[in-house]
């Protein structure tokens, strides 16, 4: 068979799980495992071109032209041709401070070619009518049916009660990646990170990705660490989620993970997002290697803001009986803190031990220093279960672990339950590290209202506004006139293929290899990737890239830098590019 198509020149999940079973009759181990993995490699190209369902705020074919905007907008805007409107409606009577909005968009890819250059958020100012680009940041981008869809993330700032009008540019081909500044830093490879920001570095561990050390930007510098040998893995300050299998015979841990079956990671300047996924390990891995409990958790950190969040959802794949299980469970060694903190049903945070009677509806716990007002305070936002009727809201906190220091831990399932297939644990925590004011906890209660209620995001139509302008949107080299050399480089750069693609057009524009274009009187910097971190080897491509480019008139230097942040993934693909590899 020639290999005209996609389905000619790759292997599908079910034809893989036919030689899988072949391997397995003849106890070919070795060829078991490479198809095993060769499976792995397979429905992860399948999940990169999967969207995850969620409804758009707004669809690819609401949108407005540039050119339609009132004079002083359009001028204002001048370099892009598509833009569309959202509102954000603050509902709960709060006011909000760099909120984050994350919202998924839609855009006919008739109309852009790279989302992470192009897009441009502008607040209208309610008065003035004046526009004003704010930070945004772009993931998680998809391809579908000839949509692109990606997700967005701002941080806004609204009064109790307001309404506020965004809008959203788009269709610059010219564009660059913003480059906007920001205190959020990141530094390592993977899961592996140590992310800070004004207020806070938390480092993850370089084996697992689970939350290891928290250090407060404070005068004082807190540290908050859990020492000692742990139960053979590595101290974290984050030990959950795990459970105890049936009979109490061996625990199950994510923090007995060798490193993350899967996990993905998601970096700007707004938001870094820490995702790991897979089935917990148990003391003796492979010895027992049960697929019963599926655990999920993500970490996300924000500019400027003193808190960050836990999602993690637990999902129950076949009948089995457990023990109990732990769902958030923090353990700081030392005595830093000398008082507790606790929020009842009602969102309303007292001080001192819990109450026996509260002690199962617990909605937020933590530790303060009565001496440095240093504090460390969880929230639980949400906390239920799908097809389990047996969920605890527990998990007192103690001063005194013996060992240690502080501990909390929130055994949410005990007493041998029984799950069900199909039963479900969804969490989403906040866990602030702001000082606890001597006021009292007005702040802290504040905190947990607003994330309770988040605003509002809709589709939204151009307010009768006053339309004033000051300024532009475009750096230099975003528009025409600012960058006469920038189409025919864009044109050079569709001449420059991967040669390891022989028979076909695998330009390095079509594939998507490259994330950044920036000309500045004659200087070229070339920002790019490569398909996988087995071709580690750039320069195959980038000086091919450099020679062609140093022959375009005009250009006096050229410059090629490589990355590997976002990883490069068939989204990257545009029409053309997914017409020369087959795919439909």
């Amino acid at each position: 068979m020639k290999e005209t198509e996609y389905q000619h020149r790759t292997d599908s999940v079910e034809e893989k799980i036919e030689l899988l079973q072949s391997a397995l009759r003849e106890s070919n181990f070795d060829k078991a495992l490479s198809l095993a993995d060769s499976m792995r490699q397979t429905l992860k190209f399948e999940r990169q071109r999967q969207d995850s369902g969620e409804a758009t705020v707004v669809t690819a074919d609401d949108y407005i032209l540039v050119s339609g905007l009132p004079s002083a907008w359009a001028h204002w805007a001048h370099g892009w041709e598509f833009c569309k409107v959202v509102v954000l409606r603050e509902t709960a009577g709060l006011a909000r401070d760099r909120y984050p909005v994350d919202m998924k968009l839609a855009f006919p890819e008739s109309q852009v070619t790279d989302l992470r250059r192009e897009i441009r958020v502008a607040s209208i100012a309610p008065e003035a009518g004046v526009l004003q680009e704010i930070k945004s940041q772009v993931y998680g981008e998809v391809f579908q049916q000839g949509i692109r869809i990606c997700q967005l993330v701002i941080q806004a700032s609204l009064q109790a009660n307001e309404t506020r009008h965004f809008i959203v540019f788009y269709g610059n081909p010219l564009a660059e990646l913003p480059g906007y500044p920001s205190d959020l830093c990141v530094e390592g490879e993977g899961f592996g990170l140590d992310i800070s920001n004004d207020h806070f570095s938390a480092r993850l561990s370089r084996q697992m990705g689970q939350l290891e050390r928290l250090t407060y930007s404070s005068r004082l510098g807190l540290e908050l660490y859990a020492g000692g040998p742990g139960h053979g893995e590595p101290p974290n300050i984050d030990w959950a989620h795990d459970y105890l299998s049936s009979n109490k015979f061996q625990k199950f841990r994510l923090t007995n993970w060798e490193t993350c079956p899967d996990f993905e990671v998601v970096r700007g300047p707004l938001m870094v997002k820490v995702r790991r996924w897979g089935f917990p390990h148990c003391p003796v891995h492979p010895l027992f290697t049960p697929s019963r409990m599926h655990i999920d958790v993500t970490y996300s950190f924000y500019s400027g803001l003193p808190w960050f969040t836990k999602d993690g959802r637990m999902d129950v794949m076949k009948d089995f009986e457990i023990t109990y299980l732990r769902d958030d469970e923090w353990v700081f060694s030392g005595y830093t803190f000398d008082e507790i903190l606790w929020m009842d049903g009602n969102g309303k945070l007292h001080e001192g031990e819990v109450p026996a009677e509260s002690a199962n509806d617990l909605w937020g716990i933590g530790f303060y220093s009565k001496h440095s007002r240093d504090a460390f305070v969880a929230l639980f936002l949400e906390h239920r279960a799908e097809n389990f009727d047996a969920l605890f809201h527990a998990g007192a906190p103690t001063l005194h672990y013996e060992g240690h220091g502080q501990i909390w831990s929130r055994w949410a399932a005990r007493n041998e339950p029984q799950f069900k297939k199909g039963a479900a644990l969804i969490q989403r925590n906040a866990y602030l590290t702001k000082p606890y004011p001597e006021d009292g906890a007005d702040g802290v209660e504040a905190l947990y209202d607003s994330l309770k209620q988040p605003i509002e995001i809709s589709r939204g139509e151009l307010p009768a506004a006053n339309a004033a302008s000051e300024g532009v949107l475009a750096r230099q080299g975003e528009t025409p006139e600012t960058a006469p050399l920038k189409p025919a480089i864009w044109q050079v750069l569709r001449e420059i293929r991967d040669e390891m693609l022989y028979t076909v057009d695998a330009n390095v524009v079509d594939m998507g290899y490259i994330y950044d274009l920036h000309e500045r009187n004659g200087e070229v910097q070339i920002l790019m990737t490569m398909p996988h971190k087995g071709r580690p080897k750039y320069k195959f491509i980038g000086q091919p890239i450099r020679d062609h480019l140093s022959k375009v008139a005009g250009v006096n230097n050229v410059f090629v830098e490589h990355t590997w942040e976002p990883a490069w993934n068939v989204n990257r693909l545009n029409d053309a590019g997914r017409q020369a590899m087959g795919i439909e």
